[in-house]
């Protein structure tokens, strides 16, 4: 069996050092990508270690509706008084504590300024069924002083609401537009309160402050560009012993 000629394996050896190339750039791009996830994520969670940190904050120092200027405040443990209404209240859907599935309780809140602020009173495990609603406990009457943790509106996890007594879908600022509702541009994690009843059998948990895996992606994804390098030599070193042979 006669060998291909020349000119028939000149162009299919450029095609296939063109498509290693574009490879190798995507190996590259990749491990770009993790790594900056990586350092990302390691600056935020640096942020939210010096933010947990810090002393108590009145919340009377939160004026600003700017959300730039709200960030500063996030994770900031702040003192809160004013009262509940409970009639006004959330249950967010698909979450989880020890593998049992439940509903954060996010309750409307009104500070003594005058302002509204939905305050997550923690985690409740689900209803028997779906027609059943969790057991909730309830708020006291009259005004109250939390202890709690700032979070953003973006904080809260993508996923559908269901709102007793209405229903709605979408994030806080959303539902205020579905329902008439008020409410400032960030919420409350409720650590405890000056009743007792108020502080949660299961508070709003912080998020896993680890770096993950994206180093470790970076440096992968980093080897298979090496590992397609070597293929193409290995490749070539081929073709050209065959030649020889020829």
């Amino acid at each position: 069996m006669s060998a291909k000629p020349e000119k028939t394996r000149e162009p299919l050896a450029f095609l296939k050092s063109i498509i290693a190339l574009l490879l190798i750039a995507l190996c590259i791009w990749a491990a770009q990508w993790q790594f900056q996830r990586g350092i990302d994520r390691h600056q935020r969670n640096t942020l939210i270690e010096s933010q947990l940190t810090l002393p108590e904050e009145d919340i009377s120092k939160i004026t600003s509706t700017s959300t730039s200027e709200i960030t500063a405040f996030e994770w900031r443990t702040v003192k809160v008084t004013g009262h509940f209404n409970s009639a006004e209240q959330i249950l967010l859907k698909n979450r989880y504590f020890e593998g049992v599935y439940g509903y954060e309780v996010l309750t409307r809140f009104k500070l003594t300024d005058g302002r509204y602020i939905w305050v997550d009173r923690g985690w409740v495990k689900a209803g028997r069924d779906a027609k059943t609603a969790p057991v909730t406990t309830m708020v006291p009457a009259g005004e109250v002083s939390l202890i709690a943790r700032v979070r953003l509106d973006r904080s809260l996890p993508v996923g559908a609401f269901f709102a007793l007594p209405s229903s709605g879908t979408g994030m806080i600022s959303k539902l205020n537009a579905q329902t008439g509702f008020k409410s400032e541009g960030f919420y409350l994690d409720l650590i405890s309160g000056s009743d007792s009843s108020l502080t949660p059998a299961v508070a709003a948990q912080i998020p896993e402050l680890s770096d993950g895996p994206h180093l470790a992606y970076s440096l992968q994804w980093i080897f298979f560009a090496g590992l397609i390098i070597y293929g193409r030599i290995l490749i070539r070193r081929g073709q050209i012993l065959t030649r020889k042979e020829l």
